[in-house]
């Protein structure tokens, strides 16, 4: 199977930019995005031989999700249950598909001056308690921008950016918890020593000089990764500030 995950920033602009070309070129078994942008009946995107599903944000222009897949899914979730707190901002769509459960999320920016920070750490503490519910059941495969860069192999300009939103000791904690409750980051798995970016800013030809972060990925439950293939990184892909990232996973 080919699971891909991007997030497109707005898929509307993004279609103005290749992302159905790359989405049909691609043929991937599951393909999900973050950052949709969209409220129902704002966009005419349903590929042929797919299962879509969608959860919207409830604030118009901001956050949602998406997944499309080949395989008809068992069941389907919107959000974590676990309580309104955390709901309403369309970030988390969760797919039964037999062997896996397949998660995928738009973690919470702790946005600048760490505004949001105390809410993203409360955030953070819900969805792994969710995804460790679901782990309980059968593995789990997330994927999505989870707005942190773990280590400092992860992004560029490490000390400039300490404290910084994605890169606070608080963020970067809370996902070594979470790897450390029983999943595995499948590309720095495959690639321990591999400096690789999968966002840019806009700013400063950042991604033309590739002065990035990497912030998208995929884990999957640890007891699962070895049916993990390789990790991917679509560095070459434009039309977004992310670039799509992928998996691979083996044949039974």
């Amino acid at each position: 199977m080919k699971l891909i995950s991007w997030n497109v920033n707005g898929l509307r602009a993004c279609m103005g930019k290749g992302f159905e070309e790359f989405f049909k070129k691609e043929d991937a078994d599951v393909f999900a995005i973050q950052e949709s942008k969209l409220q129902a009946g704002q966009i005419d995107f349903a590929p042929e031989g797919y299962h879509a599903f969608w959860n919207y944000a409830e604030k118009k222009g901001y956050s949602g999700t998406a997944v499309f897949t080949k395989r008809e899914p068992l069941r389907v979730f919107n959000g974590m249950d676990m309580g309104e707190r955390f709901e309403g901002e369309g970030r988390v769509i969760t797919l039964d598909l037999g062997d896996f459960f397949f998660v995928t999320v738009y973690t919470p920016n702790a946005q600048r001056e760490l505004t949001r920070l105390a809410f993203r750490c409360e955030w953070e503490d819900a969805f792994r308690e969710y995804v460790l519910s679901l782990d309980g059941e059968k593995p789990v495969v997330i994927c999505g921008d989870m707005n942190v860069a773990h280590n400092e192999i992860d992004l560029k300009n490490a000390k400039s950016n300490r404290g910084n939103a994605g890169f606070t000791d608080e963020e970067r904690d809370k996902f070594t918890v979470l790897l450390d409750s029983g999943f595995a980051d499948t590309f720095r798995m495959k690639y321990p020593d591999r400096a690789a970016y999968t966002w840019w800013s806009y700013m400063f030809n950042a991604r033309a000089n590739d002065v990035g972060w990497r912030i998208d990925y995929f884990l999957t439950s640890k007891r699962f990764f070895p049916n993990v293939g390789d990790a991917l990184i679509y560095k070459e892909i434009k039309g977004s500030d992310h670039c799509p990232v992928g998996l691979i996973l083996k044949d039974d």
